[in-house]
């Protein structure tokens, strides 16, 4: 049995009720919902949260909320492995077996079905434990600096003369989806490690939506994509 995981608490200090605010149209976690159905990926797919309203609004764009997130899963120290943990050990009591769980963020409606495939797709042919969307920097860090009282610092010295050309590209985190076997998210393996595979999704379809400013450059770049 495969599902998906979206965990959408209610609380959200910088962007209210972020989770279920209007996007363009429909409630951001609407477009989570959508992409997990649409990819025929999952036997279920499921909002955790400690919200009825929520649940409610997951239950009507086609989720499943089969139980509420406790209160001391829901503040703003809960890490996602702890809900994705919760809601597999739910399953377990249900006497219910799942083999790979997809925990996908609530607020990432640049999500693409096909970056969904290919995660479980590489997750199975690599024999890994995970996989997980991740993106390119659009500088190299290795020319990052940092802003001290006595001026600028670089944070790599060694590379202060080296072309942007030769050197490595560096990814980060996308935080859109991770995917990975039941047992390594229960047995807390270590996401960042060998034991994932990375799934890279274009810088375009990536935007951290953490601040009402996030919030707006995302519907604008929506918004040109869906004229492309």
């Amino acid at each position: 049995m495969n599902i998906a995981i979206i965990p959408a608490r209610g609380g959200s200090k910088r962007i209210p009720r972020k989770n279920i605010k209007e996007f363009l149209g429909k409630p951001i976690i609407a477009y989570s919902i959508e992409a997990a159905i649409k990819s025929n990926l999952f036997d279920q797919v499921i909002v955790s949260t400690d919200d009825l309203e929520v649940a409610q609004v997951a239950k009507i764009y086609g989720a499943e909320v089969p139980f509420m997130r406790p209160s001391e899963l829901s503040d703003d120290y809960t890490g996602t492995n702890d809900v994705v943990k919760h809601a597999l050990n739910w399953f377990l009591e249900q006497g219910i077996s799942v083999e790979y769980a997809c925990c996908i963020y609530a607020t990432v409606p640049f999500l693409r079905v096909q970056y969904l495939q290919d995660g479980l797709e590489q997750l199975q042919r690599h024999n890994k434990s995970f996989a997980f969307s991740v993106t390119s920097y659009p500088s190299p860090v290795q020319r990052a600096m940092m802003i001290k009282q006595n001026g600028v610092t670089m944070l790599y010295p060694e590379h202060s003369n080296t072309r942007s050309q030769d050197l490595e590209e560096t990814y980060h985190d996308a935080g859109q989806f991770y995917w990975g076997r039941a047992e390594s998210f229960l047995n807390n393996e270590k996401l960042f490690s060998q034991l994932s595979f990375p799934v890279i999704i274009p810088r375009e379809l990536v935007q951290d939506i953490d601040t009402i400013e996030d919030w707006n450059q995302a519907k604008l770049i929506y918004k040109i994509l869906q004229h492309e």
